[in-house]
């Protein structure tokens, strides 16, 4: 199956959050609270995906209260938050939801990604994945994590419906 095919057929989009909808850094303050940045670029993304009957998921390492707000921003209903295991939140995602894996996208950047990625119809990581993740994936984008990643593929999505 061609890629454009693969992007045709997805009926979601479940992403990774730390490298993927942020550029990875965060940042502390003395008094301990943790902020992160998003990129509005992808915010719009996201609600271009939403309003085209994409059906959007989290899944991340980390146990954030950022992560749930971000979710609740953008009306993303699943979340799965200090994950260990990837793989088995996106089959959990799968079930969950009704999609089936091979309708879902998910995308990456780290090693902790690749068993979601290894299962999903498409696999997809920012230009600035690591190499495993890189040698890994379908589709390598040329937009990096937290700066617009996450729109290049909504966008080639959308795209690839159009007649």
């Amino acid at each position: 199956m061609s890629d454009s095919d693969r992007l045709r057929s997805i009926d979601a989009l479940v992403m990774d959050v730390d490298g993927v909808l942020t550029d990875g850094a965060f940042t502390w303050s003395t008094s301990g609270d943790e902020s992160k940045s998003f990129s509005f670029e992808d915010v719009m993304g996201l609600s271009r995906a939403r309003q085209a009957g994409l059906t959007l998921g989290l899944i991340s390492g980390e146990d954030s209260v950022l992560v749930d707000r971000y979710a609740q921003k953008l009306a993303i209903s699943y979340v799965a938050k200090g994950c260990k295991d990837k793989g088995a939140a996106l089959r959990h995602f799968a079930a969950a939801t009704g999609v089936s894996l091979q309708r879902t996208a998910y995308i990456g950047d780290d090693v902790n990604d690749l068993a979601a990625l290894a299962i999903a119809g498409l696999s997809v990581a920012p230009a600035n994945a690591q190499p495993q993740v890189l040698a890994a994936v379908a589709i390598v984008l040329e937009r990096s994590g937290g700066r617009g990643a996450v729109r290049q593929l909504v966008e080639m999505i959308l795209a690839a419906r159009k007649p």
